[in-house]
């Protein structure tokens, strides 16, 4: 390493450690018994204590909370990627008369913020009968999240060779096969990054799950949480060990795909 370079990395490092304080003082005090934590309320455990991740999981619904977030971010993300590739797909490599029209609305609708569009859903959703239903969560969902994978798909697929196009057509391949065989193992990377953003999205995602899913049985991991700490204000460390738990999915998926990832955000950027 050059020595001019040192400052760089200095800052990146000092940026690095302040970006990661929150979560290990998250891990640390989840550690902790609450008698420790009264003394210490900063330092590393003296003694690492699990019961406060077995209150979580035994005495909470934490599980449930989970499973509720993980069918809605199943659902939403799978509906959300198949109508994506097919519109991306379309937009990018199909010629039609407002095709960049198409285009230019779906990545305007990016800029709305979902709060807007609160009042009308509900209206729609309740004289539907889709309040408290996973399906109709899943579809606010799916909706909100699929703006920016089309918009990231359509610059993906407008790098792949025309000359695999052309190739696939002189062997008679329809539209529908060149995108299932050829396009999409291609768009490894693209895919893989839409999955994680959106994933976080929906499995943070507070707002709609309040509104749109009031039945306490389908109450998703945030809302839950919600509900958690004010239960539990006094036990710090408890309440820390359940942030652990919730985080812990998310984490564990872009670690996994943390290559995939990185050379998503990349497609498109050179071509």
């Amino acid at each position: 390493m050059k020595l001019a370079d040192l400052p760089k990395h200095a800052v990146l490092l000092f940026a690095s450690f302040l970006a990661l304080v929150p979560t290990l003082f998250m891990i640390m005090t989840a550690l902790k018994s609450d008698e420790e934590y009264a003394v210490d309320k900063l330092g590393p455990p003296d003694t690492v204590v699990l019961d406060n991740f077995r209150g979580v999981l035994v005495d909470s619904p934490f599980l449930d909370w989970m499973q509720n977030s993980a069918i809605l971010v199943i659902g939403s993300v799978l509906l959300s990627t198949v109508v994506s590739c097919l519109a991306a797909f379309a937009i990018a490599r199909m010629e039609f008369k407002g095709r960049d029209t198409l285009l230019a609305i779906s990545t305007s609708l990016m800029a709305v913020p979902p709060i807007v569009m609160i009042v009308p859903l509900f209206v729609l959703y309740s004289r539907l009968g889709l309040i408290s239903t996973y399906q109709g969560a899943i579809l606010i969902y799916a909706g909100l999240i699929s703006p920016f994978s089309v918009y990231l798909l359509t610059t993906f697929f407008r790098t792949v060779p025309n000359e695999l196009f052309e190739s696939a057509r002189l062997d008679g391949a329809s539209d529908l096969t060149i995108l299932i065989k050829i396009v999409l193992p291609l768009s490894a990377p693209a895919l893989v990054t839409l999955v994680v953003v959106n994933s976080l999205y929906v499995w943070n995602d507070l707002l709609i799950a309040i509104i749109f899913l009031q039945d306490d049985a389908k109450r998703t991991l945030m809302a839950g949480i919600s509900v958690f700490q004010g239960r539990y204000n006094n036990q710090v460390p408890l309440t820390m060990a359940g942030m652990v738990i919730a985080s812990a999915p998310m984490l564990i998926l872009y670690i996994v795909f943390q290559k995939y990832f990185i050379r998503g955000l990349m497609a498109g950027a050179v071509k």
